[in-house]
């Protein structure tokens, strides 16, 4: 048991930890959460030792294994096999002590030090070594490679590797999926979930969170508060117990009034009756855990784009890789505008050879790729965050890009990112990784783009952000693809999923889940389920068939459209009255006849927006019914 009495700690003139109390059960399985940069590291490294808390103590450290996980990697001469089992001090320094003994022809003492070695069941460790390596997905071959040969991510799955070859007692990690893809992030998950000793973690994907842990400790202005159960339950804990604070009623109204509006707004705009639906749910989950969220300094949308071509990007018999090698081939990809697609596959399998051309920054080897005249793209990777000017505001890198705009127009747009201030207005060299991944992202958000390539947006960003960007998505009217470990991200904005996979890309037949499954049962060599590759014939074929099923489908497409219009013109009006109704001074004694007329016509609206809508489902399920008749 871990006990933390009256702890409190300053970094200079800020509390991050305020007379803090907390203890810690054998072999819970706790999340530690919070915006960035209000403590979580420090708290990590009071456990650590590497910092000494201003007041109070902690108990029940002594004795205890402690396996921790660097975000930082010196480039050293080890191969990663043996990096990774220096994780594993006892046996590591047994390994190297036999090497001396060996080298220096000390036979019996390296027979005595080889039965130590049999003893700690030191010849396990390095399979041990290699399966996590496997795991986290280096190559067979990497483990003879040298540390210093791997780039950073690669560096920090090593320290990854390295810190759960530990044997330890309480395990911490902070942010253990940063730099994983999805794959390896299923494969952490499960491996955390047999862990038998006592794990605390710093992370900002709730899915993994709500997988790994059954406690929730949420660092928030100097305090710690704790939550029983996942992510899932903290959210509506806290939601309810800030329901109840008179202070910030007002402010959540407003946050529901807002998660309604859009809850309104999308339901006719999702291209199938059966998504919306699933859609819908999850939208009015967020409708009741608004509260728990209503502090969230982030609130931003993608606007639509001025113009957009129909079909915005056709890819036709395509080959892609670098040079004489082909990474993918025989790729046939169509992106409209509404499209939504998620990316599936192992590292390595080709994801980001297929972004870069979909970007038109990798040639195709053959093939054709036809880009719409309005098909203005917006990108981004990881790699946004070098290109920007630290020496530049966020101020001047949006007016580099829009020189006509307003600058309170930008200052506004850029306090929706938590920008302000002096963080709008200054040089940004101070900025950590989250704030550079969020003006990033700004600046993507910015340009208006009708398709919109993303690839792991969410290293970095905490939870409200995370939060945020799924609201603005879910919004978003032009096309999206995107590749991301964060499953809440995929399975909330997404409506297609496409499998990139032994070098083909196709469309994968079912769901987020079922690709969960294939990939921890990966190793006995099963197939995922992509929709079967045809013939150069049959896909000539199957895209006549597809013209000849478009142009059946356009008269219900049409009709559906014009009642989302319909629909549209009815949810602008009823907004228009809501906020008449909003004003006070409506309800004087004077104003009784105005005030039931604006009634009367918000009950009319209300009642042909129902009416509407039961026509748009109905269009809808015949839509679906057609569709599925064409396709038999």
């Amino acid at each position: 048991m871990i006990i933390l009495r009256n702890i409190s700690v300053r970094r200079g003139q800020k509390a991050l930890l305020s007379h803090c109390e907390l203890t810690v059960q054998p072999r819970q399985k706790i999340a530690l959460i919070g915006a960035n940069g209000c403590g979580k590291s420090s708290l990590f490294a009071l456990l650590l030792g590497e910092l000494q808390s201003d007041t109070g103590d902690i108990e029940g450290l002594d004795g205890m294994r402690l396996a921790s996980m660097a975000q930082e990697v010196a480039s050293v001469d080890n191969s990663a096999i043996e990096y990774v089992i220096g994780g594993h001090s006892e046996v590591a320094d047994l390994r190297q002590q036999i090497g001396t003994a060996e080298a220096s022809g000390e036979f019996e003492r390296a027979a005595v030090l080889h039965a130590e070695l049999d003893r700690l069941n030191g010849y396990e460790v390095e399979r041990q070594a290699e399966k996590l390596l496997v795991g986290l997905g280096f190559l067979p071959t990497d483990g003879a490679r040298q540390v210093s040969d791997f780039s950073g991510g690669w560096r920090i799955r090593l320290n990854l590797a390295r810190a759960l070859l530990c044997p330890s007692d309480l395990l911490l990690l902070d942010e253990p999926t940063n730099h994983l893809d999805l794959d390896t992030t299923v494969w952490l998950q499960q491996w955390l979930q047999a862990y038998r000793g006592t794990l605390l973690l710093i992370s900002h994907d709730r899915e993994f969170i709500d997988a790994c842990c059954d406690r929730v400790l949420h660092m928030h202005g100097g305090e710690l508060h704790s939550y029983r159960g996942n992510y899932s339950s903290f959210e509506t804990q806290r939601a309810e117990r800030l329901a109840n604070q008179q202070a910030s009623y007002e402010k959540q109204q407003r946050r529901i009034a807002e998660i309604d509006s859009f809850v309104r707004r999308f339901r006719y705009k999702a291209t199938k009756a059966r998504q919306a639906q699933s859609r819908l749910k999850e939208l009015e989950r967020m409708q009741s855990i608004a509260p728990a969220h209503v502090d969230s300094p982030f609130n931003f949308s993608f606007l639509a784009p001025d113009k957009a071509s129909d079909p915005l990007l056709n890819i036709r018999s395509a080959s892609m890789g670098y040079g004489d090698e082909q990474i993918l081939g025989e790729v046939d990809l169509s992106l409209r505008p509404g499209s939504r697609i998620g990316l599936l596959g192992r590292n390595g399998a080709g994801k980001s050879t297929l972004l870069k051309s979909l970007m038109g920054e990798l040639p195709l080897l053959s093939g054709e790729c036809v880009a719409g005249q309005y098909a203005k793209i917006g990108y981004f990777d990881q790699h946004q965050l070098e290109a920007l000017d630290l020496d530049a505001s966020p101020l001047t890198q949006l007016q580099r890009l829009s020189p006509q705009a307003r600058e309170q127009d930008i200052l506004n747009f850029l306090g929706g990112f938590d920008f302000r201030g002096d963080n709008a207005t200054g040089s940004i060299r101070h900025f950590s990784g989250g704030e550079k991944a969020r003006l990033a992202l700004a600046l993507t958000v910015w340009q208006q783009p009708a398709l919109l390539v993303l690839d792991e947006p969410t290293n970095h960003l905490d939870m409200e952000m995370r939060l945020a960007l799924t609201i603005a998505l879910q919004g978003f009217e032009g096309a999206l693809v995107l590749v991301t470990h964060d499953r809440h991200l995929l399975r909330n904005t997404v409506d297609e999923l496409w499998l990139v996979h032994e070098g083909r890309v196709d469309e994968y037949d079912g769901d987020l889940s079922s690709y969960e499954n294939w990939v921890l049962q990966g190793s006995n060599g099963s197939e995922p389920a992509p929709r079967q590759r045809d013939s150069a014939d049959s896909r000539k074929q199957q895209r006549q068939q597809a013209a000849q099923r478009r142009q059946a489908l356009r008269p219900l497409q049409k009709e559906i459209e014009q009642t989302e219009a319909m629909l549209a013109r009815l949810e602008k009006q009823l907004a228009e009255l809501d906020q008449q109704l909003a004003q006070t001074d409506l309800y004087e004694e004077g104003r009784k006849d105005e005030l039931a007329d604006l009634v009367w016509q918000q009950g009319r609206l209300r009642s042909e927006a129902e009416e509407r809508e039961e026509e748009w489902l109905t269009l809808q399920q015949q839509l679906e019914e057609l569709e599925a008749s064409l396709s038999a």
